[in-house]
């Protein structure tokens, strides 16, 4: 049985003020002093459990947390409020709070971190690094080999324009709205390794490729491949980058259990000798598109036939492709459950939207964030 982790992005902001603030030194260390305090509201187990951190990132507005791997989504889903909790936690006694926005509602100046590579990345990208502050929802599924850690891209590829929309988060930037249901990934693409992955072949040739860029000298290293899937470097998993973080922790467990159900199906075609799906990553640039732009609130291109079809209905076709395997690991009713609270009430975006609507204020809308990312909000 596959099991799933998840990396999650928290964006740090003023208790008061609801903006980014360059904080992520002292939330960390005072994280180091709560880890083993009950104070903290944080399990012994959860804080033990090999696999599971909090870390930096590259500005000092953000926080990262990484759970354990694991078969059953429950549990995964407690261990991912568990360590937003923790952040949180930390947070408050350093006057911010930790939130899962994918973008800064409010203007926005990011600080990279001290570190040697972070400062490396701001130095050579200029204006690109200096307004990175986005924050995404990375999904490590667990692959027996390379090979089939790239058997099951090349086939579940054309998926992940879809997993994007249902995870949209990001509608504002510096102040306004960007007009997108996830402005985080037009964020994205300005790397120089970015966006959706092509079909490779096999593990050999991506590692091929790999070289090949780095022989360039434009980016600094493996790590710069910021593609929305791609082989883990640190683990044995196919890590699924795509997604924003999402507001509600219940959405970060549909995602998982969508993203497992989607290489467990694409791993199997591979095994079969199923040929990968022929769809130009061109095509896929512009399924991308249009799901940042609408996330699940318009259309969405058709994986296959690449024409605008509703977003439910392309969620639809999602769950037909990939039932077998819900049904394997016994995540069909989790699904269908999320994906009908999703059409309910709506994307992080949405909440986001209704939020301003509502009060007029961005800063409402990342403190109501706030509540939502600690289970703490209402459904409407």
């Amino acid at each position: 049985m596959r099991t799933v982790g998840v990396e999650e992005e928290l964006l740090l902001v003023g208790t008061d003020s609801g903006r980014a603030v360059a904080r992520a030194t002292q939330v960390l260390r005072r994280a180091e002093v709560l880890a083993g305090s009950r104070s903290s509201g944080i399990s012994a187990a959860a804080s033990s459990t090999p696999g599971s951190s909090i870390d930096g990132e590259l500005q000092r507005e953000q926080v990262e947390t990484d759970t354990a791997p694991h078969h059953d989504m429950t549990a995964l889903g407690e261990e991912l409020l568990e360590w937003r909790v923790r952040a949180d936690s930390a947070a408050r006694r350093e006057g911010t709070r930790a939130v899962a926005l994918a973008t800064s509602p409010l203007p926005a100046e990011p600080s990279a971190a001290d570190d040697e590579r972070y400062q490396r990345i701001v130095e050579r990208y200029g204006q690109i690094g200096r307004e990175q502050l986005i924050c995404g929802c990375h999904v490590h599924v667990s692959v027996d080999s390379d090979d089939e850690a790239i058997g099951a891209l090349d086939r579940a590829r054309v998926w992940l324009p879809t997993l994007l929309a249902l995870s949209a988060n990001s509608p504002f930037w510096q102040g306004g709205d960007s007009g997108y249901a996830s402005y985080r990934p037009e964020v994205m693409i300005r790397w120089p390794v970015a966006g959706p992955p092509d079909v490779f072949g096999s593990a050999a040739a991506y590692r091929r490729r790999i070289e090949e860029m780095m022989a360039t000298g434009v980016i600094l290293d493996e790590g710069m491949v910021y593609l929305d899937a791609r082989p883990s470097r640190s683990y044995p998993t196919l890590e699924l980058r795509v997604a924003d973080v999402c507001q509600d922790a219940r959405d970060t467990v549909l995602l998982a259990a969508l993203s497992r159900a989607l290489v467990e199906t694409a791993a199997g075609q591979w095994a079969s000798g199923d040929p990968a799906p022929d769809v130009p990553t061109q095509m896929l640039r512009l399924a991308t598109w249009q799901a940042s732009r609408y996330g699940t609130g318009g259309e969405l291109l058709d994986p296959f036939t690449h024409r605008p079809r509703p977003a439910g209905e392309v969620l639809d076709l999602l769950v037909a492709h990939v039932r077998p395997a819900l049904e394997e690991y016994g995540d069909t009713e989790l699904v269908l459950d999320g994906l009908a609270r999703l059409q309910r009430v709506g994307t992080g975006a949405d909440r986001q939207r209704r939020v301003l609507e509502r009060t007029g204020s961005l800063h409402d809308v990342v403190q109501a964030a706030v509540r939502m990312t600690l289970g703490q909000e209402g459904e409407g």
